[in-house]
């Protein structure tokens, strides 16, 4: 099934002001251990997803697309959208997210990540590399976008959302060599949202996996999941446990249903689609939003 553009921004209201807009290159050259540059592949739409969900597969050239609010606050986040590492999802689980965060005056980047190759060892190592460049990058041009340093976040669905909490477990070493002075730029979020992040749990430990460890100096946090998740939600409340006991400021919304993999869309008989309320809501109080 074909769709015209703007059929496509009908259902994606917050595409209309980048639909056709050069996305950003976020390194100078070749992304580390890359040999080529390739913006990905996008996968056939599926006929039983009405609006359709986009799917992209061997990026690795990594981008970010650009969502100013009409009237900023100063304030940006980094959007990490989800895929399994295999894909990246920029729409449902990136663009789609850039409306409510628009209207409270916060911009939104959203980043289209390496995805994982056959020679990888893990699915992750890449999008970190990549989220910590882009975090250092906008800050660093901070003063173009009138944007200010000490507002700047990290949004992160599913995948994407494994990908954060890593970031944000990494002490504040880069996972790359330094390439250029943009590299010495902080690359650590003054906030962060975590939604349905993904596979986190180890069962065995009743921990977060690979000893990731949240930190003293860990930023506010809004975390989103549901129960029903076959990407269980014990990963989220260990982050919310770590928060509390750290006293970082942290919202935790565990719903009902809701399954995974629905960004800001609605599900048949479920409230999950609610929580970017909440989020305006934290956003506001935590002063990042207006």
């Amino acid at each position: 099934m074909l769709f015209s553009a703007a059929f496509f921004i009908a259902f994606h209201p917050s595409l209309e002001s980048t639909f056709g807009d050069e996305p950003l290159k976020i390194w100078p050259n070749f992304a580390p251990g890359e040999t080529k540059n390739g913006r990905g592949k996008t996968l056939p739409n599926r006929d039983d997803e009405i609006p359709p969900i986009t799917r992209v597969v061997e990026i690795t050239q990594p981008t970010i697309t650009i969502h100013m609010a009409p009237k900023p606050n100063g304030s940006a986040v980094v959007i990490l959208p989800g895929g399994g590492f295999g894909k990246v999802v920029p729409d449902m689980e990136g663009s789609e997210a850039a409306p409510f965060l628009n209207k409270i005056g916060i911009s939104v980047f959203v980043l289209s990540y390496r995805t994982k190759s056959k020679t990888d060892a893990n699915g992750w190592l890449k999008p970190l590399q990549d989220a910590q460049r882009a975090m250092s990058l906008i800050r660093f041009r901070a003063k173009e976008w009138k944007l200010d340093p000490a507002k700047i976040g990290l949004f992160g669905f599913s995948a994407g959302g494994q990908v954060a909490v890593r970031l944000l477990c990494d002490n504040g070493s880069k996972a790359y060599r330094r390439l250029d002075k943009v590299d010495d730029i902080e690359h650590g979020p003054n906030f962060a949202l975590l939604i349905y992040p993904w596979n986190l749990y180890d069962k065995k430990a009743d921990a977060l996996v690979d000893g990731l460890v949240i930190p003293k100096n860990c930023p506010p946090t809004f975390l989103v999941h549901t129960d029903d998740d076959a990407s269980t939600s014990l990963g989220t409340v260990c982050i919310y446990m770590a928060l509390k006991k750290r006293r970082v400021p942290a919202e935790l919304h565990v719903y009902g249903n809701g399954g995974h993999g629905y960004g800001l869309r609605p599900r048949k008989g479920s409230l999950i689609s609610t929580w970017p309320k909440h989020a305006t809501n934290w956003l506001v109080s935590q002063e990042f939003g207006n």
